[in-house]
């Protein structure tokens, strides 16, 4: 903590929030929808991950995956497998937190992106300036998210046949372009 004048100031931290299937990893499309991996032998990073993340986090951003996994909640895919991959992300990625929502729509949940509840929880947490944070996703809900919560957004370019991410600040074909973005300072 900083002081600052008569009183104390707090260090607020930027932070690039970044969604997880899609993005970090490898999701499987099918009918131009995502879907997560649903086993760790079918976990893979995707090509140039770990150098972003590792490279995002030299520059002093707090890196935070933010991911909604419904599959839980609707029985399909087990808590403990999607805990397994995070253990897994955590191992190889510089991450200073992981946030999950295992809900679907009809919870009414404040953390299910498109809402910015996760976000907003991190922030909390961790103490970041969310105007000089970024979001980066691969769907309508990151971005959404992203700019709810007051973040700059980054939309990871897919071939999804989904409602379409709207204005985001910029768009990508990865997570290390998107981190080449953030770092030259160019969004």
């Amino acid at each position: 903590m900083g002081k600052s004048g008569k009183g104390f100031s707090f260090l607020m931290n930027r932070a690039v929030f970044i969604d997880r299937d899609g993005v970090i990893n490898r999701a499987t499309v099918k009918d131009g929808r995502p879907y997560p991996p649903m086993s760790l032998e079918e976990f893979e990073l995707l090509p140039g991950v770990t150098e972003a993340t590792k490279a995002l986090s030299q520059a002093a951003f707090k890196l935070v995956v933010v991911t909604n996994q419904p599959d839980v909640a609707t029985g399909i895919q087990k808590r403990s497998v999607v805990e397994t991959m995070h253990q897994t992300i955590r191992k190889s990625l510089p991450l200073d937190s992981i946030k999950v929502c295992y809900h679907v729509d009809d919870n009414g949940c404040h953390c299910r992106k498109p809402l910015p509840g996760m976000l907003l929880d991190a922030a909390s947490e961790l103490s970041l300036d969310l105007s000089k944070s970024f979001m980066i996703g691969d769907r309508w809900r990151d971005v959404e998210a992203g700019k709810a919560a007051g973040c700059k957004t980054i939309l990871v370019e897919s071939a999804y046949s989904e409602k379409s991410a709207q204005n985001p600040d910029a768009v990508v074909s990865s997570l290390l372009e998107a981190s080449q973005l953030i770092l030259a300072q160019s969004i």
